[in-house]
Protein backbone atom coordinates (compact mmCIF):
# COMPACT_ATOMS: atom_id res chain seq x y z
CA UNK A 1 0.00 0.00 0.00
CA UNK A 2 1.36 3.35 -0.73
CA UNK A 3 3.26 4.91 2.33
CA UNK A 4 4.70 8.09 0.70
CA UNK A 5 3.55 10.66 -1.54
CA UNK A 6 5.78 9.29 -4.38
CA UNK A 7 4.53 6.16 -3.70
CA UNK A 8 0.78 7.14 -4.19
CA UNK A 9 1.69 8.62 -7.76
CA UNK A 10 3.00 5.52 -8.56
CA UNK A 11 0.11 3.89 -7.94
CA UNK A 12 -2.27 6.45 -9.44
CA UNK A 13 0.01 6.38 -12.74
CA UNK A 14 -0.57 2.96 -13.04
CA UNK A 15 -4.24 2.76 -12.46
CA UNK A 16 -4.54 5.27 -15.43
CA UNK A 17 -2.15 3.76 -17.40
CA UNK A 18 -4.64 0.30 -16.43
CA UNK A 19 -7.92 2.04 -16.76
CA UNK A 20 -6.96 3.81 -19.76
CA UNK A 21 -5.97 0.04 -21.57
CA UNK A 22 -9.45 -0.50 -20.24
CA UNK A 23 -11.11 2.16 -22.48
CA UNK A 24 -9.00 0.45 -25.60
CA UNK A 25 -9.95 -2.85 -25.04
CA UNK A 26 -13.61 -2.39 -24.02
CA UNK A 27 -14.39 0.81 -25.50
CA UNK A 28 -15.82 4.24 -23.84
CA UNK A 29 -19.24 2.80 -22.96
CA UNK A 30 -20.70 4.61 -19.93
CA UNK A 31 -22.16 1.49 -18.42
CA UNK A 32 -19.15 -0.63 -18.03
CA UNK A 33 -16.81 2.47 -16.78
CA UNK A 34 -17.42 1.21 -13.24
CA UNK A 35 -16.47 -2.54 -13.75
CA UNK A 36 -13.25 -0.69 -15.81
CA UNK A 37 -12.10 1.56 -12.56
CA UNK A 38 -12.09 -1.74 -9.84
CA UNK A 39 -10.19 -3.41 -12.65
CA UNK A 40 -7.96 -0.97 -13.12
CA UNK A 41 -7.38 -0.22 -9.29
CA UNK A 42 -7.03 -4.35 -8.87
CA UNK A 43 -4.17 -4.07 -11.30
CA UNK A 44 -2.62 -1.11 -9.68
CA UNK A 45 -2.70 -2.97 -5.93
CA UNK A 46 -1.00 -5.75 -7.81
CA UNK A 47 1.49 -4.05 -9.74
CA UNK A 48 2.41 -2.35 -6.70
CA UNK A 49 3.02 -5.61 -4.63
CA UNK A 50 4.39 -7.05 -8.01
CA UNK A 51 6.91 -4.98 -8.82
CA UNK A 52 7.28 -2.12 -6.36
CA UNK A 53 7.84 1.73 -7.23
CA UNK A 54 11.63 1.64 -7.03
CA UNK A 55 12.00 -0.91 -9.97
CA UNK A 56 12.02 1.11 -13.19
CA UNK A 57 13.08 0.18 -16.47
CA UNK A 58 15.82 1.64 -18.50
CA UNK A 59 14.40 2.33 -22.27
CA UNK A 60 18.05 2.94 -23.50
CA UNK A 61 18.79 -0.61 -21.44
CA UNK A 62 15.91 -2.22 -23.36
CA UNK A 63 16.72 -1.23 -26.48
CA UNK A 64 20.34 -2.24 -26.32
CA UNK A 65 19.18 -5.15 -24.75
CA UNK A 66 16.71 -6.33 -27.88
CA UNK A 67 19.50 -5.17 -30.27
CA UNK A 68 21.76 -7.86 -28.84
CA UNK A 69 18.83 -10.53 -27.50
CA UNK A 70 16.88 -10.99 -31.51
CA UNK A 71 19.88 -11.97 -33.45
CA UNK A 72 21.22 -13.73 -30.86
CA UNK A 73 17.88 -15.67 -29.86
CA UNK A 74 18.17 -16.61 -33.72
CA UNK A 75 21.37 -17.76 -33.98
CA UNK A 76 20.91 -20.18 -31.24
CA UNK A 77 17.07 -21.32 -32.26
CA UNK A 78 19.08 -22.06 -36.13
CA UNK A 79 21.92 -24.13 -33.77
CA UNK A 80 19.33 -25.46 -31.95
CA UNK A 81 17.83 -26.94 -35.22
CA UNK A 82 21.34 -28.05 -36.79
CA UNK A 83 21.65 -30.47 -34.03
CA UNK A 84 18.28 -31.96 -34.05
CA UNK A 85 18.63 -32.91 -37.93
CA UNK A 86 22.04 -34.18 -37.61
CA UNK A 87 22.06 -37.89 -38.25
CA UNK A 88 24.61 -37.74 -34.96
CA UNK A 89 23.50 -34.70 -33.23
CA UNK A 90 26.53 -33.26 -31.73
CA UNK A 91 25.32 -32.88 -28.20
CA UNK A 92 26.85 -32.92 -24.73
CA UNK A 93 23.67 -31.97 -22.71
CA UNK A 94 24.08 -31.67 -18.87
CA UNK A 95 23.80 -29.35 -15.85
CA UNK A 96 26.15 -25.53 -15.15
CA UNK A 97 26.17 -24.20 -12.12
CA UNK A 98 25.97 -20.39 -12.27
CA UNK A 99 26.15 -17.56 -9.43
CA UNK A 100 23.76 -14.78 -10.06
CA UNK A 101 24.87 -11.31 -8.71
CA UNK A 102 21.28 -10.24 -8.54
CA UNK A 103 19.52 -10.82 -5.42
CA UNK A 104 16.48 -12.93 -4.78
CA UNK A 105 13.30 -11.37 -6.25
CA UNK A 106 11.25 -10.30 -8.52
CA UNK A 107 14.80 -9.16 -10.66
CA UNK A 108 16.26 -12.62 -10.53
CA UNK A 109 13.00 -14.70 -11.85
CA UNK A 110 12.60 -12.10 -15.27
CA UNK A 111 16.38 -12.80 -15.74
CA UNK A 112 15.86 -16.43 -15.39
CA UNK A 113 12.78 -15.75 -17.30
CA UNK A 114 14.79 -14.14 -20.10
CA UNK A 115 17.58 -16.86 -20.19
CA UNK A 116 14.90 -19.52 -20.89
CA UNK A 117 14.14 -17.71 -23.98
CA UNK A 118 17.25 -18.78 -25.22
CA UNK A 119 17.43 -21.71 -27.00
CA UNK A 120 19.75 -24.64 -25.48
CA UNK A 121 20.17 -22.89 -22.11
CA UNK A 122 17.34 -23.29 -19.70
CA UNK A 123 17.58 -22.20 -16.10
CA UNK A 124 15.90 -25.08 -13.49
CA UNK A 125 16.49 -24.25 -9.96
CA UNK A 126 17.84 -21.74 -7.92
CA UNK A 127 19.23 -21.69 -4.45
CA UNK A 128 18.90 -18.96 -2.09
CA UNK A 129 22.74 -18.16 -2.21
CA UNK A 130 22.34 -17.41 -6.06
CA UNK A 131 23.50 -20.45 -7.67
CA UNK A 132 21.29 -20.91 -10.63
CA UNK A 133 20.94 -24.84 -11.94
CA UNK A 134 21.17 -24.07 -16.47
CA UNK A 135 20.45 -27.64 -18.66
CA UNK A 136 22.18 -27.26 -21.37
CA UNK A 137 22.48 -28.82 -24.47
CA UNK A 138 26.59 -29.04 -24.78
CA UNK A 139 28.76 -28.53 -22.40
CA UNK A 140 31.23 -27.77 -24.37
CA UNK A 141 30.01 -24.28 -25.36
CA UNK A 142 31.61 -21.19 -23.22
CA UNK A 143 27.74 -21.59 -21.36
CA UNK A 144 29.18 -19.70 -17.89
CA UNK A 145 30.59 -16.66 -20.08
CA UNK A 146 27.25 -16.61 -21.85
CA UNK A 147 24.55 -16.53 -18.94
CA UNK A 148 27.38 -13.49 -17.65
CA UNK A 149 26.65 -11.75 -21.02
CA UNK A 150 23.19 -12.13 -20.51
CA UNK A 151 22.91 -11.45 -16.95
CA UNK A 152 24.85 -7.92 -17.64
CA UNK A 153 22.75 -7.13 -20.48
CA UNK A 154 19.45 -7.96 -19.05
CA UNK A 155 20.80 -5.64 -15.77
CA UNK A 156 21.34 -2.41 -17.82
CA UNK A 157 17.57 -2.73 -18.73
CA UNK A 158 16.94 -1.62 -15.21
CA UNK A 159 17.19 1.65 -13.77
CA UNK A 160 18.89 0.21 -10.48
CA UNK A 161 20.50 -2.85 -11.77
CA UNK A 162 18.93 -5.16 -10.49
CA UNK A 163 20.33 -4.42 -6.97
CA UNK A 164 16.84 -3.91 -5.34
CA UNK A 165 15.89 -7.36 -6.42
Amino acid sequence: MPDSPASRHVLLTRGAGFLALWLVLMGPALKDLPVGIVAAAAAAWTSAILWPARGGLSLPGILRFLVRFLPQSVAAGLDVARRAFAPVPPLQPGFVTYRTALPAGMARQACCAVMSLQPGKLPVAAEVDGTLHIHCLDLREPVTEQLAADEAAFCETLQDGGRNG
